[in-house]
């Protein structure tokens, strides 16, 4: 057992978070994300919401201070009546955690897919909030 670490962390995470490197990037994926299609890597968190993830991911994890973008959102398609609210949430944990440095940028459905397809690893959750899928960029402790 280690102190301070978020029990939602799984062993299998804390290793790839260690892993990481500048530059890289983790997917946090919600209930209907295509894991296992977009990426090898896979860290299964069932049972557990994306923003308590990103919570115990970000508290651990600097976020890229050298990019316009260091954390990405999936956008809403056109023509989809989906309401959001979880990105509130995301956005109030990034600033607990990263405060102005948590620099927030959208992308479409596809092309968020094939960033995926490059992340380091995705972590799938049970989230069932639509569009709930986030990426983020990893930084260094300054």
């Amino acid at each position: 057992m280690l102190k301070n670490v978020p029990r939602i962390l799984s062993p299998d995470l804390m290793k790839v978070l260690m892993e990481m490197g500048h530059g890289d990037e983790i997917v946090v994926a919600d209930g209907n994300f295509p894991c296992y299609t977009h990426n090898e890597r896979v860290i299964r968190l069932d049972g557990n919401g994306g923003n308590d993830v990103l919570e115990a991911i970000i508290s651990m994890l600097p976020l890229d201070s050298y990019v316009d973008e260091n954390v990405i959102l999936m956008s809403v398609l056109p023509g989809d009546n989906v309401e959001t609210p979880i990105w509130n949430d995301y956005k109030e944990t990034l600033n607990i955690y990263e405060g102005e440095n948590a620099k927030i940028g959208f992308l479409d459905r596809f092309s968020f897919y094939e960033r995926a397809k490059k992340a380091y690893a995705i972590v799938a959750t049970s989230e069932d909030a639509l569009y709930a899928n986030i990426i983020l960029k990893k930084g260094v402790i300054k």
